[in-house]
């Protein structure tokens, strides 16, 4: 075996020098077959690992004697049969000798600690397979070797053999009762089962004594800590001993906590173990004070059966009083400190507030859960005792300490909200002294650290504020519910107070100035008996319906809480804090309060200035531009009524300097990615410069009582833009011209949201409309086309393009229709096919807009695009992006066809271009109307089915007796034929399709879509459809003749709603029956 051992030896060696070249891959694969077949290879790891040289020293490396250990974990892991009897006895003989010679008379692996903790896992595993059957003594030897001869100079227990004792402890607790532990591994029930008789044998054969020892050995080792540091022992090395004393009693508390949980508690909670463990609880060691914690927070949460033995143990424990001294000492310890963190002190009072915590939530349960008044009423009046010493802890600086109360506070809350609902009396006076001091902390707590900086924190702490935010949000929103007018006061006294004394010149820190704007901000959310729109701000009466609410005067009634607050910020100046946190606080607060600005119209030119001056729109840093370019657009488009024609022009001379493009080029990572794609997708300043075009175009559209002087206006803005447009034009000479092409893409983006910014044209003219500039626009929209004809090689302007006409179209209406066939025709010179999407959308819009100005550009373009769609949907999808990207053409594809036969240009279906494609289309409808893989799209297209028979179906209008009658409907000749044939079979044939399922929503809606295009069919085609039904089709269905003229009756008579019902049900009974 020797020669053996050394060449593993040779072989792990190699394995960790990569340098090695070919050899280091053959010892890795040398390796890991020992590892697969363990069955054979444990002795060889065990000899590894044990082997000793005539010196007593280990024959091998470290490196190879951890790999022994390794194929022995594998060898006894996962094992739930026991041994065979000369397997066990040469492991047993050889791991108690390893014991024997390294902990009891070595060094412990002193060099080389690592290995303790390995061997002390390949001990559980070796104990879990023989503990129960073969090697019940474990315990009473490891007492064994623990027992040293008395002596006055050293511990009375081995150090070294009591720590290994420990872990050994430590790592059974983790294999067979932590939950956290077995939820991470695969389940078995045989590891299920082996760990509940694992756990059984303990407890009847060795709990107490395994108890015992461990709290003899912290009680030994306690004493000796005492001694140590009084120097009451002469020993060599003082401060050594003092550190193994207070390892070994560190760790001991920590195996105590480990099985506190999973044997009798009468065992764990002794008149002297509470004693032991309050001692500790104040050690000098940290270790030692944090373990103490999670001990007795273990033996708290600790599962009882009986309320009263809970209620008992938490009596014995007395935790309350203990934790408030030591609060309060904690607390003068921090204080004393000053600006020098102890992260390791500020980790002990996190300790202590986890362990209020628990013995908070563990009263609740009394209180929340527990029949007997007796044990309620001392449940609470031990929770009592402890909200004091909870509101210290939430009030703490450090966050994680104040937030380790957070589920107890929670609980208790929801108690007083259920409390609430259930009783109208008065809150008791107690509770209402605790929730104002809680409100207090709560507001405080709001507040931003006073050296924190907003705009350069780490991304990590920032978030982490945030969250705490949103928690204490929680907790004013269930204050609130249990008294509302405390907290509304509360935050309106704080808020008015911070903004008058700023107002009046007195100091005020930015955390306070910030605090009391954010209030403001979210008094709208916790407000919850607030009005609506205005009514929210301003106690006015309701106005009648059909009057003009921008004409009523609301600057004669009284403003509300929530008005009174924003009144104030407005005008108190608060926006020229020299603080970009509480600048920016202020504009998310206008922005979202636009309708307060409406009952208070002199507080829009405030905020309008703070907005646009070199606090917001012209502040050096970009991230404050990029985000107020969105408020303030915000605010302009909700408040835009209140903006005069001057304030307006104004505001454009003072952005103009912004309405420059800027073009950033993103980094790439690698050669395919294309720069224009990247850089268009990637978020950079202009996505937010977007903003402020639109917001100047929204700004032009309020001086629409002076046409020329608009229009001058307008053209002033756009003219900057057309010029750099050209330029870029003419400086493109390549696909490499990255810049000059981007910024041709940017400039097309910006006049499109400058056209956004006007409102959009009335399908009925009224008859005080004003239109907007039509001749800029068309100027713009023959300017953008110009380079559409130049560019359409390239996407990003095609892309932006379909954008900027989308909205100019949609500004101008059927004004500027004589660009749309060259546009069409260049759109589609280069066209992919994941641009069919945006185009059948852009499409569709057109429709919407231009009605029969767009007919003839339809009627020549409805046949080849269906074509080149349906072509699409037929090619074979090889991965999920293909089946994404096919479903998104085949909805926007039908989506298309129904806005259109909803129009007044239907008639492109069957003009003399198309009519030969008509009957195909039906065809393509047909089939995808059966087709229950894609409910979506099946509903749909029986949508298109129904509104066809709609529009074509119904009876030929007779003529009068001189042959002179009017059409007024449009027949499609043949089309009945179709119907009867085709479509109708095919709207049954879904309900028998076997993969129908009816209990799915979506096709919830398929059916209800089927039931609307039958009884479309019924009323287009009258008394035909119905004799249809009765005499041709039911009955060669097999129906029986009763309920064929019942469903065709009730096709016939019954309204939409109702027949929708009587359908589904009639195919539910039908499945079920089936």
């Amino acid at each position: 075996m020797d020669q053996e051992l050394n060449q593993v030896v040779q072989a792990i060696l190699i394995a960790s020098d990569p340098s090695q070249g070919s050899l280091h891959q053959q010892a890795l694969e040398y390796l890991s077959n020992i590892q697969q077949n363990v069955a054979g290879s444990w002795r060889l790891a065990l000899a590894l690992f044990v082997d000793t040289n005539p010196d007593g020293a280990r024959k091998h490396p470290p490196q190879a004697r951890f790999f022994g250990l390794q194929v022995l974990d594998s060898f006894l892991d996962n094992r739930y049969e026991p041994l065979d009897e000369e397997s066990f006895t040469t492991l047993q003989q050889a791991l108690v000798g390893y014991i024997q010679s390294e902990y009891v008379y070595g060094q412990a692996e002193s060099s080389a600690p690592f290995m303790r903790n390995k061997f002390s896992h390949t001990m559980t595993l070796f104990f879990l397979c023989t503990y129960v059957e073969q090697w019940l003594s474990f315990f009473t030897d490891l007492f064994t070797l623990i027992q040293l001869s008395e002596s006055s100079s050293q511990s009375s227990f081995n150090p070294h053999v009591s720590l290994l004792f420990f872990h050994i402890v430590l790592e059974i607790s983790g294999e067979v009762a932590d939950v956290i532990i077995k939820s991470a591994r695969h389940w078995t029930a045989a590891r299920q089962t082996r760990d509940g008789r694992v756990r059984d044998a303990v407890r009847e054969r060795d709990a107490a004594r395994i108890n015992e020892a461990v709290l003899t050995i912290v009680a030994n080792s306690a004493d000796r800590m005492s001694q140590l540091r009084k120097g009451e022992l002469s020993v060599p090395t003082p401060e050594k001993e003092l550190s193994t004393a207070e390892e070994v009693v560190d760790w001991g508390i920590r195996t105590f906590a480990s099985y506190v949980g999973w044997i009798d508690i009468n065992l764990t909670v002794t008149p002297t173990t509470i004693p032991l463990l309050f001692s500790l609880l104040s050690d000098p060691a940290l270790p030692i004070r944090l373990a103490t914690c999670a001990a007795l927070t273990r033996i708290l949460a600790k599962g009882l059966k009986e309320p009263s033995d809970k209620l008992q143990l938490i009596k014995v424990l007395s935790l309350g009083e203990v934790l408030d001294a030591l609060e309060n000492r904690t607390r003068s310890e921090q204080k004393a400190r000053g600006e020098d963190t102890d992260e390791g002190e500020e980790s002990y009072r996190e300790a202590l507030g986890k362990l209020l915590n628990v013995l908070g939530l563990e009263l609740m349960k009394l209180i929340d859960d527990c029949q007997l008044e007796e044990i309620r009423s001392e449940a609470s009046r031990m929770l009592d005792q402890c909200l004091p010493v909870m509101l210290r802890f939430m009030s703490d600086d450090y966050d994680d300490t104040s937030s380790t109360i957070f589920p107890m506070l929670s609980t208790i809350l929801g108690s007083y909200k259920k409390a609430k609902k259930v009783s109208s009396d008065p809150i008791e006076e107690s509770k209402r002294s605790f929730l104002t001091s809680l409100l207090g902390i709560i507001l405080q707590k709001f507040k931003w650290d006073e050296e924190a900086d907003p705009d350069d924190m780490d991304e990590d702490d920032k978030a982490a504020f945030d969250t705490l935010r949103k928690d204490l949000r929680t907790f004013l929103d269930a204050v609130l519910v249990i008294d509302q007018e405390l907290v509304t006061d509360a935050v309106r006294t704080l808020s008015l107070n911070t903004l008058t004394a700023f107002r009046n010149g007195a100091p005020v820190k930015w955390v306070d100035a910030e605090l009391a704007v954010y209030l403001i901000y979210i008094y709208g959310e916790i407000n919850k008996t607030g009005g609506k729109g205005r009514a929210a701000f301003c106690q006015a009466p309701q106005i009648p319906r059909g009057e003009d609410r921008r004409k009523f005067d609301y600057s004669e009634y009284p403003l509300t809480s929530h008005g009174e607050m924003l009144y104030t910020m407005s005008h108190s100046g608060i926006s020229a804090y020299p603080n970009r946190a509480v600048a920016m606080q202020f504009f998310e607060t206008a922005a979202r309060y636009g309708d307060f600005f409406k009952v208070r119209k002199d507080c829009v030119l405030p905020v309008l200035e703070a907005m646009v001056d070199t606090r917001g729109l012209h502040n050096p840093h970009s991230s404050v531009r990029s985000r107020v370019f969105y408020l303030f657009h915000r605010f302009v488009k909700e408040d835009k009524h209140e903006i005069s024609s001057e304030v307006a022009l104004k505001l454009i001379n003072s952005i103009r300097d912004l309405l420059h493009i800027q073009i950033e080029l993103p980094q790439l990572e690698d050669e395919t990615q294309d720069m224009l794609t990247e850089a268009v997708n990637t978020p950079g300043i202009f996505d937010s410069q977007l903003y402020l075009f639109e917001t100047s175009g929204t700004l032009v559209s309020l001086i629409s009582k002076a046409p020329e002087q608009q229009a001058a206006l307008l053209l002033s803005v756009v003219k900057p833009l057309l010029d750099q447009l050209a330029t870029s034009l003419q400086a493109v000479k390549g696909p490499q011209d990255y810049v000059p092409i981007l910024e041709i893409h940017h400039i097309v983006m910006a006049l499109g949201n400058i056209a956004k910014g006007f409102p959009d044209h009335p399908s009925e003219i009224p008859a005080d409309y004003s239109p907007p500039p039509l001749d800029v626009f068309r100027e713009v929209a023959q300017a953008i086309l110009t380079s559409l004809n130049a560019m359409n090689v390239f996407k990003v302007v095609r892309d932006a393009t379909r954008f900027a006409f989308a909205r100019i179209i949609a500004t101008t209406g059927p004004n500027v229709t004589s660009f749309i066939p060259p546009l069409m025709t260049n759109l589609l010179a280069h066209f992919e096919l994941a641009e069919l999407v945006d185009f059948m959308n852009f499409i569709g819009l057109l429709v919407h807009k231009l009605q029969h100005e767009i007919f003839d550009v339809l009627d020549q373009l409805i046949g080849p695009l269906s074509d080149r769609i349906m072509e699409a949907l037929l090619q074979p999808v090889t991965g999920t992006d293909d089946q994404v990207a096919q479903t998104d053409t085949k909805r926007a594809y039908l989506n298309l066809l129904n806005t259109i036969i909803s129009s007044t240009v239907h008639g492109v279906f069957i003009s003399k271009r198309n009519e030969g494609r008509f009957e195909n289309l039906l065809e393509n409808m047909e089939r995808l109307a059966t087709d229950v893989s894609d409910p979506s799209s099946e509903k749909a297209a029986f949508t298109f089915l129904g509104r066809c028979v709609d529009v074509w179906g119904k009876q030929p209008v007779q003529v009068n007796g001189n042959g002179s009658g009017i059409a007024e409907n449009q027949s499609l000749p043949g089309i009945e034929r179709f119907v009867y044939e085709r479509l109708v079979p095919s709207a049954f044939k879904v309900l028998a399709l076997p993969n129908l399922n009816i209990k799915d929503g979506q096709m919830l809606m398929v059916l209800h879509e089927i039931a609307n295009f039958l009884q479309t069919v019924c009323k287009t085609r009258g008394q035909e459809a119905y004799d249809f039904f009765t005499a041709v089709f039911l009955p060669a269905q097999g129906w029986p003749q009763e309920t064929t003229v019942d469903f065709a009756t009730k096709l016939r008579d019954f309204d939409g709603k109702n027949f929708r019902r009587y359908f589904v049900d009639l195919v539910r009974a039908s499945r079920a029956g089936s």
